[in-house]
């Protein structure tokens, strides 16, 4: 799929833009590879779900370009986060960036509606054709994505094989393996905590998994967890004859 680079609204304005990640150098990056486009505006960035809907809230934006994973922020993060853009912003396209290579993921996202997925592990030049196509309202995956659809045969936001977990499980797994306490995805989700704890056993049923120990490695095997977290998770799992003593 390819659009004119060149070209901005049919009004002759440029595309007006606005930029979430939570990693500076991240969003320096992503500033910088747009910045120099004259078809775009930067019209702000954000470093969490609380700036970028402040931002969407007091601007006019036609495209959001945000980090999947983006902890801590009033509004959330992941599915939780793209489904509120999604309903409370219909009209501004949306281009997801994440590191995570988990098919639940990104077949959750394309069942949001979230037709633009871009992969952290692809170069950044693949960032400006995301932005025309979600400003189209066309679907567009970069390279690693479109690998992972294609190996889970993931069509619409549907798997056609195996079994996979829901949306809400998917976002409960998700937090979990990032440190999140049962009453914090709870109140983070706005769930009780008999949900939340319902649907983490239906998630390990349906992978297997029957320790939290063993679930948190599965997080961090299917990179479900947060960049800087996993470092942490890692620490825990390493019995306490392998911490060097001071």
């Amino acid at each position: 799929m390819k659009f004119a680079h060149d070209r901005p609204l049919p009004d002759g304005s440029p595309i007006r833009v606005v930029i979430a990640d939570d990693h500076p150098l991240t969003l320096a990056g992503l500033l910088y590879e747009l910045q120099g486009q004259r078809s775009f505006q930067i019209v702000d960035s954000a470093i969490s779900s609380t700036g970028l809907v402040e931002s969407l809230e007091k601007h006019a934006i036609d495209v959001v370009i945000s980090d999947y994973a983006m902890p801590g922020g009033r509004h959330g993060d992941g599915i939780m986060l793209f489904g509120l853009l999604r309903q409370r912003f219909p009209n501004v396209g949306l281009v997801a960036l994440t590191m995570m290579s988990h098919a639940d993921v990104i077949r959750s996202l394309l069942a949001q509606g979230v037709n633009c997925i871009i992969s952290k592990a692809d170069p950044l030049e693949y960032l400006t054709t995301a932005a025309y196509a979600a400003l189209a309202g066309k679907r567009y995956l970069s390279p690693s994505i479109e690998a992972i659809v294609q190996r889970h045969g993931i069509q619409g936001g549907q798997s056609s094989r195996g079994r996979h977990l829901s949306i809400r499980e998917l976002e409960v797994v998700r937090l979990f393996v990032s440190g999140f306490t049962i009453s914090e995805i709870a109140h983070r989700l706005q769930r009780c905590k008999q949900t939340v704890s319902t649907q983490k056993m239906s998630a390990m049923r349906k992978l297997s998994i029957r320790r939290d120990v063993d679930l948190i490695k599965y997080g961090i095997d299917e990179k479900l967890t947060s960049q800087g977290i996993e470092t942490h998770l890692q620490a825990k799992l390493l019995p306490a004859s392998s911490i060097p003593q001071s």
